[in-house]
């Protein structure tokens, strides 16, 4: 493994000490999952394709030659959708000529974005727990990451004004946001968001959000766009996707809108990373945003159910639950079931599928190794609701055998 290598696997804690690089955390649950027979609630992917009338699209847009590059920024009709639908949910105008990309999903919009923004000198601060990618992307930029925990309460997973402060620094270059947010399912509120905002204003940072949830709330949450909040339009890079608002995960459409300066610099990069993809699914995804808000509708009525029926049967097995206000995930504190030979939620993950036939994922594997988030964190796991009803109920049925409730 080469240095750089080694520094980017390291920043994903994915470096052995071997010199070989360990597979992800999902990996090993899913392959755990499958060895055991375990209900799989650890990767967070759905058990079903989306609208079917989507898929119709993308499939007669291939028998009618959409098989070739399209345009580097996208075609010309999925960046007029993407612009309309930031006006028509948020009123927030966009050129779609020069301020919105069309991106290989919202991961490679994020590390394009980063490898364009900063680099060596540079901070980028985010929330903790974090999304596994943004530790590889910074560290693949030669940027510093620096972390604000969002702390467990009675409300969900909180963001504090003194960690965020506490985490600012002359070298910061970026903020990147995630809200609705992977993994806790806290949606930010007004006041944290303006807490940004300000931080945003008064550090001359920039603001990166990954909104790829913003469809997916429950209880009248309402997810509010950074990009809406005074003077933050001209310092903000909205990146989002279809693959979660559809349940297209692996098509890998998304986008980032913004400032046409910056989106020039994020497709500088892009260009020699994908080029352009997606050829036939993008007409697709065009139709979707412009067609699709009752399949929206339908799709987050739908988690919500899911989300009752979990946390339902977590509480009932005996977990402490946070709120779930938007995503896919309900975290749970494993507190009650840890022993000395199980002593955090990293041991009570891997011992769950044989012991109880159910597979989850450690909170402490989206915190950097020792930090306050990791710590505070240590009994956490993550559990996902994107799956059949019938696999939620079978896996429910087996947590409360296993706490014998």
């Amino acid at each position: 493994m080469t240095a750089r290598w080694r520094t980017v696997a390291t920043a994903a804690g994915l470096a052995a000490t071997d010199g070989t690089t360990r597979p992800t955390i999902f990996a090993e649950m899913t392959a755990l999952a499958t060895e055991t027979g375990a209900a799989n609630l650890g990767q967070g992917f759905p058990d079903t394709d989306g609208p079917h009338w989507v898929r119709e699209v993308a499939r007669t847009a291939i028998l009618d030659g959409a098989n070739q590059y399209p345009p580097g920024r996208g075609i010309p009709e999925l960046r007029a959708a993407v612009a309309d639908h930031q006006r028509r949910h948020y009123g927030i105008a966009l050129d779609p000529e020069t301020e919105v990309l069309v991106t290989a999903g919202a991961t490679e919009a994020l590390t394009a974005t980063l490898l364009a923004l900063v680099g060596p000198g540079d901070e980028v601060v985010t929330l903790e727990p974090f999304y596994d990618s943004y530790a590889a992307a910074i560290a693949m930029a030669g940027a510093e990451h620096r972390t604000v925990p969002l702390r467990a309460s009675e409300e969900g997973f909180r963001l504090h004004e003194s960690d965020l402060r506490a985490a600012l620094s002359p070298r910061t270059r970026i903020l990147l946001v995630n809200s609705p947010h992977n993994p806790t399912g806290t949606v930010l509120r007004p006041d944290e968001l303006r807490l940004i905002a300000d931080a945003a204003r008064t550090s001359d940072a920039i603001v990166v959000t990954d909104e790829v949830y913003e469809h997916l709330t429950f209880d009248g949450t309402v997810h509010t766009p950074l990009a809406t909040l005074p003077g933050m339009a001209e310092r903000t890079i909205t990146i989002s996707s279809a693959g979660k608002t559809f349940s297209l995960t692996g098509w890998k459409v998304g986008w980032a809108t913004g400032p046409a300066s910056l989106i020039s610099a994020v497709l500088a990069i892009k260009q020699f990373l994908t080029y352009s993809g997606g050829a036939p699914f993008q007409p697709a995804i065009a139709r979707a945003l412009t067609e699709g808000d009752d399949d929206i509708s339908a799709l987050r009525a739908s988690l919500a159910e899911r989300r009752d029926l979990l946390v339902d049967g977590l509480t009932a097995a005996g977990f402490a639950t946070s709120r779930t206000d938007g995503t896919y995930f309900v975290c749970a504190d494993a507190t009650p079931f840890l022993t000395e030979a199980m002593p955090d939620g990293d041991a009570f993950a891997r011992a769950l599928p044989p012991a109880a036939g159910v597979a989850c994922v450690p909170l402490a594997a989206f915190c950097t190794p020792g930090s306050t988030a990791a710590q505070e964190l240590g009994s956490w796991v993550r559990f996902t609701f994107v799956k059949d009803r019938a696999v939620l109920e079978e896996a429910v049925a087996r947590l409360r055998t296993f706490s014998g409730s």
